[in-house]
This record gives structure tokens, C-alpha cells and sequence, in this order.
């Protein structure tokens, strides 16, 4: 075998074992978007699990606007080159793959709870209330509480979620432009915090349920557009889903900073304070439950034991996690 041929089939092998990695990235980006689909669990979690927090807090952090540059001159070979260059220095790649599987996820299993919300809502919001109270007891657990700052961060976190928790579940957080580019901007930091999750600062913001059939109208429309075409209302699905998207990449140049900042200098506090924002949140489902179950034995039990199930399973990650660092 030739210099050449050896070199070439390096080079082949190298591409091979740089497309498995993307493919792990891929899998492990479902799991997260597995976990940030409902309200409870935390990507960020995942992310933990699967050993790659760190590397997604690095590329997220390393991401450069300044990089959009090079489009004027992407005509010339060095533009090109220097483009690439730059896009493999911030593991734009990595991000791609990884961000491509928590979109496969959650685009799946927003069907499956659109349907569970409308059939048997009880239930589902008491899995809900499960998944969110056992995480709260499990961070809870850490012992985040013994100071005056701490008391007041959690008191804070508390106060406010139990009252926008309130005016959800009542009379409505109307799902206007504004609130949902907030909403966007704000679930981005569950991907970033252990602990919290994005589907469940929607359900605290009143939009999960907006976002979920937002999404699967969008989807449908697109995979029947060939047929329908471009109807107005995948026109407005698409200024929905961008409005949120744009809110969530604002977020990750200013809401993941702020946390980031927020852990690094008050780390206790923080998480004093979104414990206790997990804490207050928990009138909502309650609320729901409460409105959506009837009195006999049959419905009673099945809340209980989808609280159960959901507490049971933030139990079990948590034990089975119990050697990672938050």
C-alpha cells in the first residue's frame, strides 16, 4: 500500500469515527430532549448523566456572532476556510448534533402529551406534580438552605412562582409575541440547569400547552404541504415557533450568562431559590388535577399513582446520579 493509500484511508477512517461521534451526540441529545419534553426533569440533568455538561456549557459560551462576518466574502477560498475553521473551534458541529436530537425528541413526545393532556389530563398533570415535587425534595435534599440570603431567595422563588402559577391555571397567561419570545428566552436555562427544566418554566409560564399543539400543527402542516401548500395557518404556526426560537437564542447569549453568573458567584442562594420556584409551581398542577378528576375511588387512584410513577422516576435518576457533581 502506497503513502497515498494509507493516507487516504486515515483520512476515510477519521471521517468515519467524526460521524460516530456526531451519531453518540445525536443519541444523547434524544435523551436530553427526552427529559426537557416534560415538566420535571432536567436536561441539564441528562446532560450530567451522559458526560456532557461541561462540553455543552463550553460550546454554547464559546458561540460568536461575529463569526456572520465571513458571509459577505464566502466567494473567496480563504473566507471559506476561516469559516470553517471557526465553526469547528466553537463545536458548532457538536451543538448541531446534539440540538438535533433533543428537536427528534421533542417533536415526538409532544404528540404523545398533547394527546395525554386531552384525554386524560388528571392523571397527566399529577404525573407532572410528581416529576416537579420529587425533583424539588431531591435538590431540597442538598441542603441549599441556612442562611438569611438563602431564606430570602427562597422565599422570593416561592412567592413569585405561586403566583404566576396562579394567574396560569386561572384566568390564563394570554400566549401574545411578547410572552412567548420571554418564554423562549427563559426555557433555554433549563437546558443549562441541572435541576429545572424548560417544559416546566412553559407550564409555570401557561404556554406548555401552547407550545405542544403549536408544534404539532406546525409539523403536520409541513408534512402535508406538498398537498395543502402554505396555509395560513402554517403561516401562523411558523411566526409562533420563530417568535419562541428567537427568544430562546436571545436567551442563550443572556439568560444562560446571567445564570451561569448567578451559580458561579451566589451558587446556594440560586438554587435556594429555584427549589423553592419549584415549590410555589406546584399550585398549578394542583389546580388542574383538582379540576380535572372527578370523585369516585377509580379517578382518585388514578392521579395518585401517576404522582407516584413521577415522583418515583426523579427518585430513581437521582439515586442512580447520586456520584455527580450539581
Amino acid at each position: 500500500m502506497t503513502t497515498e493509500e494509507v493516507s487516504e484511508q486515515e483520512a476515510t477512517e477519521g471521517e468515519s469515527s467524526k460521524l460516530r461521534g456526531l451519531l453518540v451526540v445525536y443519541c444523547k441529545g434524544l435523551a436530553m430532549g427526552s427529559a426537557d419534553a416534560v415538566p420535571g426533569v432536567s436536561g441539564g440533568t441528562i446532560a450530567l448523566i451522559v458526560g456532557i455538561y461541561e462540553r455543552l456549557i463550553a460550546a454554547l459560551t464559546a458561540l460568536d456572532p461575529a463569526v456572520l462576518g465571513y458571509l459577505p466574502s464566502l466567494h473567496q477560498a480563504d473566507a471559506r476556510s476561516a469559516l470553517i475553521a471557526d465553526i469547528r473551534d466553537m463545536d458548532v458541529p457538536f451543538l448541531l448534533a446534539l440540538g438535533g436530537g433533543m428537536v427528534t425528541a421533542v417533536i415526538i413526545l409532544a404528540r404523545v402529551v398533547e394527546a395525554a393532556l386531552e384525554t386524560v389530563p388528571g392523571p397527566t398533570f399529577a404525573f407532572f406534580f410528581g416529576l416537579i415535587g420529587a425533583s424539588a425534595i431531591v435538590l431540597a435534599e442538598r441542603e441549599w438552605f441556612g442562611d438569611t440570603r438563602q431564606v430570602i431567595a427562597s422565599v422570593a422563588g416561592f412567592t413569585i412562582a405561586f403566583i404566576v402559577a396562579g394567574i396560569s391555571g386561572g384566568t390564563g397567561v394570554p400566549s401574545s409575541f411578547p410572552i412567548l419570545f420571554v418564554a423562549g428566552a427563559l426555557a433555554i436555562s433549563g437546558m443549562l440547569l441541572p435541576g429545572i427544566s424548560g417544559a416546566f418554566i412553559l407550564l409555570l409560564l401557561g404556554q406548555y400547552n401552547t407550545m405542544t399543539s403549536t408544534l404539532n400543527r406546525f409539523v403536520d402542516g409541513l408534512l402535508r404541504v406538498v398537498i395543502d401548500g402554505v396555509t395560513a395557518q402554517l403561516l401562523q404556526d411558523s411566526m409562533v415557533i420563530g417568535t419562541f426560537l428567537s427568544g430562546a437564542a436571545v436567551g442563550v447569549f443572556t439568560v444562560a450568562y446571567a445564570v451561569r453568573w448567578a451559580l458561579e458567584n451566589y451558587r446556594r442562594a440560586t438554587l435556594a431559590f429555584l427549589v423553592s420556584l419549584m415549590v410555589g409551581s406546584l399550585r398549578l398542577p394542583v389546580v388542574e388535577v383538582l379540576a380535572a378528576t372527578g370523585r369516585a375511588p377509580a379517578d382518585i387512584l388514578g392521579v395518585v399513582v401517576a404522582a407516584v410513577v413521577g415522583a418515583a422516576l426523579v427518585l430513581a435518576l437521582d439515586w442512580s446520579t447520586a456520584d455527580l457533581e450539581y
